[in-house]
């Protein structure tokens, strides 16, 4: 656009240098949440919010070997989406039988496959683009709208763990005035870290683990059961339906019979893929999932609230965190390479303007004054005043 010429060598360069920049800001955000010293950045209090984590897979490379992947190896990147809602509540819930893509058996096993459910299925070869989100829950045909449109998100990535992620987190929602909304969601799917973020940070939000993980295992255990396919779908949607209308306890008893029929799984993990599809595993995974999650499955009151019930927006937002830092051809140095493009690929997918917005209050940019003019400035002022 210019006509100047910038290097390839320049442009990575000042890419990690501004990531640095963002990290440090991140980290010092953390820092004044946990003292009590950061300030709202809105005046505007929201209406109803959602929280919203997962992970995603990134390939690292030794620092400091020379040229080439030395030392390969993968790490997982944690993802939050924060974003802002807009919708009514309702007296009764607004859609107590599920949607009918939920009962659409092409869209369900496709929806198993891009979660890669737990039940031993093998996943498709890994793509470089990956930012095709799940099958989403829509509506039946000419209803109306219940589930809440999303307004403005944001980002926060990160390769640290979860004692380190909650803060940060944490200093966002601050900032965004989450914590007076009346209306707060955490939404995630069943790994434990997530539930030890909403314990320490987001207490005061509606748990609701991610219906579309629990319709992954609900299908995989039909299907193990079942002597036929046919008989294994209609499990499925009795146990799926069972799952949208807060009925996880119902579930949880006809897999405890499964399994005293079945007998326990074998012990050890398993270390193959016809040892994952054994139906005594794959029962076991279910019972396990939907039995530590059972005061985090009760759809029906979160219709009611107008709050989500998947976790639909995070799984996007890590496909478009992917689709820039993730390829069979791309290995970031580890651990400053790729947390520096982290920061910048979530500061880019923030929907608030904070790349511009941290350009413009950089020092050095042109858009700001010069310390010396501004102290000349303030100088000219204090002699008109006197």
């Amino acid at each position: 656009m210019t006509g100047v010429t910038i290097s390839d060598n320049q442009v990575r360069r000042l890419a990690h240098e501004v990531g640095h920049e963002l990290i440090a800001r991140r980290d010092r955000k953390a820092v004044e949440h946990r003292r009590r010293q950061l300030e709202p950045r809105t005046a505007v209090v929201p209406v109803a919010v959602v929280v919203e984590v997962d992970g995603g897979r990134i390939r690292t490379r030794a620092a400091g070997a020379g040229p080439g992947v030395h030392e390969a190896q993968n790490k997982e990147d944690k993802v939050a989406c924060l974003a802002t809602l807009s919708g009514p509540t309702f007296a009764t819930d607004p859609c107590p039988e599920p949607p009918e893509s939920f009962r659409c058996p092409r869209r369900v096993r496709r929806l198993v496959q891009q979660m890669k459910g737990p039940a031993g299925e093998v996943a498709p070869p890994e793509t470089v683009d990956e930012s095709t989100p799940p099958v989403p829950a829509g509506e039946p045909e000419g209803a109306e709208r219940w589930s809440p449109t999303r307004l403005v998100r944001t980002c926060v990535a990160s390769l640290e763990g979860s004692t380190a992620f909650g803060p940060m987190m944490a200093a966002e929602a601050q900032e965004r005035r989450f914590y007076e909304a009346p209306r707060r969601a955490f939404v995630a799917d069943g790994q434990a870290y997530n539930w030890t973020i909403w314990r320490g940070y987001f207490g005061a939000f509606e748990p609701i683990v991610d219906f579309l993980h629990a319709v992954c295992y609900v299908f995989s255990s039909a299907a193990a059961v079942s002597p036929d396919e046919a008989s294994g779908w209609s499990q499925y949607v009795a146990w799926m339906r069972a799952c949208w209308q807060g009925r996880v306890g119902e579930v949880l008893t006809e897999l405890d019979q499964w399994q005293a029929r079945l007998g326990e799984p074998p012990p050890g993990e398993a270390a193959t893929a016809e040892e994952r599809r054994d139906p005594r595993r794959v029962v076991a995974h279910a019972r396990t999932y939907l039995g530590n999650n059972r005061d985090r499955v009760a759809y029906p009151r979160y219709r009611r609230n107008g709050l989500p019930t998947t976790s639909s927006l995070v799984e996007s937002l890590v496909g478009e965190i992917n689709a820039r830092v993730k390829s069979t051809q791309k290995h970031w140095t580890r651990p400053d390479g790729a947390e520096s493009i982290l920061q910048l690929r979530a500061a880019v997918l923030s929907q608030d303007d904070r790349l511009p917005r941290f350009f413009a209050e950089r020092p050095g940019s042109s858009f700001r004054k010069r310390d010396t003019l501004c102290h000349k400035s303030e100088g000219a002022t204090a002699q008109t005043v006197a």
